[in-house]
């Protein structure tokens, strides 16, 4: 059995991994090219035999096979998440906002 998982990473959000059994790796390469998946992590290949299993960190074939190792990774900015962080880090400082 062979699967693919997809770690999308939100920054301050969090991480979310995408593992769908059914998802082929032209599927993968379509998806990460037409830019559904955005702020990939890693992308792994997981092989799982009788004898055991084995993970394949497949980024750059990924990116390389979607065109997208070129163009820059867009990352969305968070506005209110950079307040709350400016605030915090004013407050660590005993300085008032």
């Amino acid at each position: 059995m062979e699967y693919f998982v997809i770690m999308i990473d939100y920054g301050r959000r969090g991480c979310e991994a995408v593992v769908d059994p059914e998802m082929t790796y032209a599927n993968v390469v379509d998806r990460v090219a037409s830019g559904e998946y955005k702020n990939i992590a890693f992308v792994h290949k997981v092989l799982i035999t009788q004898d055991g299993s084995n993970v394949q960190n497949i980024t750059e074939e990924v990116m390389e096979a979607a065109d997208a190792s070129d163009r820059p990774y867009d990352f969305p900015v968070d506005h209110q998440s950079a307040r709350w962080d400016h605030a915090r880090d004013l407050r660590k400082n005993y300085v008032e906002a």
